[in-house]
């Protein structure tokens, strides 16, 4: 009786990927090569690169980042560590925001919730670029590991090597290549598995109804989440905060995954009332919008007070090692990133903390979709000055950096909306879906 209920209350709708839609993402990564080609020529040829190198060695000496400021550039052009530093920063950002689908559907499933089944199918085609971006983050650290992270070089944790460097070389049964790779195959290989399993079991609920599937999605998800509170803070220490070798930071994990998750849910938002808008999800109402509104609002803030709490101890304490990473990022190289810092401050909580106050705003497409772009351009913009002052010191720009994102940006939406597009945008047979249907706030 529940499956008739579910099937009179709500249809199965199938998106239609139109040749429309293709071109534009077809387009969007030929832009992104336009720009990546003029950054680079840009690059070789100077423009606007006047003092840059001074700077950067200028702040390598006094900013007590020690024989990684030092050997700046060592190997690489600038044009091509600038490409390699880009390819990392946009892969890592995506292939978080992937995996964040598959983290939202989990925690709907433990939780018993049943307001997302509605949107539950965008979360499970963001997962789309897990393997890709796995395959892509294996070939980057393979081929261009030198230019991004400074313990790989040779000889720096060899005593007597003119490279040693003794902090480094104290992080060696942590920080050595084998025991790298190992950890990373295995944090892709969980959330791919997961994602996969969370997807199959989905569709075989659509296919053949009942609430088994339901139960085991449920077991599948527990598992996963204590699995990638793990893999998501050990993740982040490997891929983003080994880029800056000398510095740590306790609260980096839980930093990282804000970042991720605020863009996630953005994401999801954002996908949700652009099929709304092409006549999809019929059943989705600003009750759904509101949620989602009100997830971005709180992690905004969320984000917020990691990155406060974050800075402030470290500004509190003073203690060199921990310092050089706001030094570098506030006033460093001349100033390079200063406008950037304060630039992340007000896109990722002052402009969503306005937006998002009132409940009105929550319930208005527009509002929300001119929101979640910038939550998602902010939060790249993020991941942008975690990497770049500690690889590319104050050499960094935005061409090349764009055009490689405009790159992933339009693979990501080419996978994601065949995903989309190869099971009904909604979840008949879940057997929440009634209360979706019905949601009110």
């Amino acid at each position: 009786m529940a499956t008739l209920t579910h099937q009179e209350s709500a249809t199965a709708e199938q998106l239609v990927v139109t040749d429309g839609a293709r071109k534009t993402f077809i387009t969007i990564i030929v832009a992104g090569v336009v720009v990546l080609i003029l950054g680079i020529l840009a690059a070789v040829l100077g423009w606007g690169a006047a003092g840059h190198g001074e700077t950067a060695g200028h702040l390598g000496a006094s900013a007590g980042h020690g024989v990684g400021a030092s050997v700046h550039h060592e190997g690489s052009p600038v044009w091509l560590k600038r490409v390699l530093v880009s390819l990392w920063h946009s892969n890592v950002f995506f292939l978080g925001v992937s995996t964040i689908g598959t983290v939202f559907m989990a925690i709907n499933y433990v939780a018993y919730a049943g307001w997302s089944v509605m949107v539950k199918r965008i979360a499970e085609a963001l997962s789309a670029w897990i393997i890709p971006g796995a395959v892509i983050m294996l070939g980057i650290f393979l081929i261009g590991r030198h230019d991004i992270f400074h313990w790989t070089h040779d000889g720096i944790m060899d005593k007597g090597n003119p490279n040693y460097d003794a902090i480094i070389a104290g992080k060696s049964g942590f920080l050595n290549l084998p025991f790298y790779l190992i950890r990373t195959v295995v944090y892709l290989a969980i959330w791919a598995y997961f994602s996969y399993k969370l997807r199959q079991l989905s569709l075989a609920e659509d296919q053949l109804g009942g609430t088994v599937w339901f139960h085991k999605s449920i077991n599948a998800s527990a598992l996963f989440l204590v699995l990638y509170a793990v893999t998501s803070s050990m993740s982040a220490w490997d891929w983003v905060m080994s880029v800056d070798t000398h510095w740590y930071s306790t609260m980096f994990g839980w930093y990282v995954f804000a970042s991720w998750w605020v863009s996630g849910i953005a994401a999801i938002a954002l996908t949700a009332i652009f099929l709304k808008q092409a006549g999809y999800l019929k059943a989705l109402t600003s009750n759904h919008l509101h949620d989602l509104g009100k997830l971005m609002f709180g992690f905004s803030i969320f984000w917020t007070y990691v990155w406060f709490a974050q800075f402030m101890l470290i500004w509190y304490a003073n203690l060199p090692e921990e310092a050089v990473y706001y030094n570098q990022r506030l006033g460093g190289f001349e100033g390079h990133y200063t406008g950037l810092f304060f630039f992340n401050i007000i896109i990722n909580f002052v402009f969503p903390f306005l937006g998002l106050m009132t409940r009105d705003a929550k319930r208005q497409m527009i509002i929300m979709k001119i929101v979640c772009i910038a939550i998602l351009a902010g939060h790249w913009s993020d991941f942008y000055l975690m990497f770049m002052p500690a690889t590319l010191k104050g050499e960094s720009g935005f061409l090349i950096e764009i055009g490689i994102a405009a790159i992933f940006l339009g693979a990501f939406l080419i996978l994601f909306t065949r995903r989309l597009a190869s099971a009904s945008l909604v979840p008949v047979h879940h057997p929440f879906l009634d209360e979706s249907i019905h949601h009110t706030t």
